[in-house]
């Protein structure tokens, strides 16, 4: 036993030895809500990530739940996740001494996150053809609503107005009422994955032989990433000429969707495909659970698919497995029918994935130290593993121009300099 912790120990020591997957690359992110997490996926992995903030901080500080109910810029949780790691300056690029300062900073960098209105990059002199002049070798990457062109380019928009105009809007909620956004910013989230693999593949096309190949602007439209995620409803319609609706809360065929069981809900899909193997699994199992009745769900009527699809047998079905399922709690439910080999799974809680065994093995929940507080929040690791450079936790989400000093000194204004731009009231 001791000679495996110290093992592990010796492990670990010697995984922080190991250089980070990113190490070496600098990226400047001066993005909001919908750009950040891509500037977090380089930070997590090693890139030295300085986040560029207005003078009264990132638009993300006022983004809620706040901690403790402190509302107060410091005390945002979403921009204690989604900048830990990163380092914080601020300035004001509306004026020229600001936007001077940003151009040095940006000629030292590899890639720049942003998510500002099309135009207003170019009317500060920051635009991409204007920072390639000086940076050549830049990926700017872009994040909005719509795009840089087109007619909707310039339109006001938020995380849901780009989820109902993505299509993926009509299809959350229930049959009999409005569509429900669910929480969290997805169209957002989905963007920031997507501009975090555009932008990773463009410096990667920077590292063939001989030197590199130049810079790239990136063009991100989060209204595009939503329509990549609408599953199959486009298939649907282009195949079938079918338009997929909301189905939550009813059932999709006898034997496909949510039920009750005892501790909450759990999701079964034994209609639908390879419905025949599925079902009668299903079936054999209430049997052998002493539902004897179960044994009518084996006739050839249930064979049919526009059958399962009628509301007599989704009722049928119910009217059997619902009482079977009560008994039960889903964590049974699912171990027993992953034993079966049928598809079923729990429906978990927030409470359900942080006491996750399977997760708490993994140790994918770590903490992020919260500066202002004190305070140690639970918060998630990353989703990978990589051998060869390990992920390590990140450093406290900065305060509110923390390394403004550190990072103007280091592109190279002196002390006077630094000094000269604070009062004038161009960084802070």
């Amino acid at each position: 036993m001791n000679n495996t912790v110290n093992s592990g120990v010796a492990d670990a020591h010697e995984a922080l030895k190991r250089p980070s997957a990113l190490e070496g690359l600098r990226v400047v992110d001066m993005s909001g809500l919908a750009g950040q997490y891509c500037g977090k996926q380089f930070s997590d992995l090693g890139a030295e990530v300085i986040l560029v903030e207005p003078l009264n901080g990132s638009s993300v500080r006022r983004e809620g739940p706040f901690l403790d109910n402190h509302v107060d810029p410091e005390y945002s949780l979403p921009f204690t996740y989604f900048n830990a790691g990163k380092k914080s300056v601020c300035l004001d690029l509306d004026r020229p001494e600001g936007q001077r300062a940003f151009i040095e900073l940006v000629k030292r960098a590899d890639l720049l996150i942003e998510s500002e209105k099309p135009g207003v990059m170019a009317k500060r002199g920051l635009d991409y053809a204007s920072l390639a002049a000086v940076a050549p070798d830049l990926v700017m990457t872009s994040i909005t609503p719509f795009g840089q062109d087109g007619p909707y380019s310039n339109y006001e928009s938020e995380d849901i107005v780009a989820l109902a105009l993505g299509g993926m809007l009509y299809l959350g909620g229930y049959p009999d009422s409005p569509p429900i956004a669910a929480h969290g910013n997805l169209a957002y989230l989905a963007a920031a994955q997507f501009a975090s693999v555009a932008s990773m593949i463009a410096l990667l096309g920077q590292t063939g032989e001989p030197g590199r190949q130049g810079g790239s602007h990136i063009d991100v439209s989060i209204q595009e990433c939503v329509v990549m995620g609408m599953e199959n409803a486009i298939q649907f319609y282009d195949l079938e000429r079918v338009v997929r609706k909301r189905e939550s809360g009813q059932l999709k065929m006898a034997g496909t969707g949510v039920f009750d069981c005892a501790d909450g809900q759990i999701y079964l899909m034994a209609g639908g495909i390879a419905s025949a193997r599925f079902w009668e699994s299903t079936v054999q199992w209430m049997i052998d659970d002493g539902v004897s009745e179960a044994a009518q769900l084996l006739e050839d009527a249930w064979k049919d698919h526009d059958y399962l699809v009628t509301d007599e047998a989704k009722h049928r079905f119910s009217e059997l497995f619902v009482p079977f399922a009560k008994k039960h709690t889903k964590v049974w439910l699912y171990q027993t029918g992953q034993e079966r080999r049928i598809p079923v799974c729990p429906i978990s809680m927030p409470k359900d994935i942080i006491e996750n065994r399977q997760l708490a093995y993994r140790e994918f929940f770590g903490s992020i130290k919260h500066l202002p507080s004190g305070q140690d929040i639970v918060a998630p690791g990353a989703p990978y593993r990589f051998s060869e450079t390990p992920w390590r936790a990140p450093s406290p989400a900065p305060l509110m121009g923390q390394h403004t000093e550190e990072i103007l000194a280091g592109i190279g204004y002196g002390k006077a300099e630094r000094s000269a731009l604070q009062q004038a009231g161009v960084s802070n």
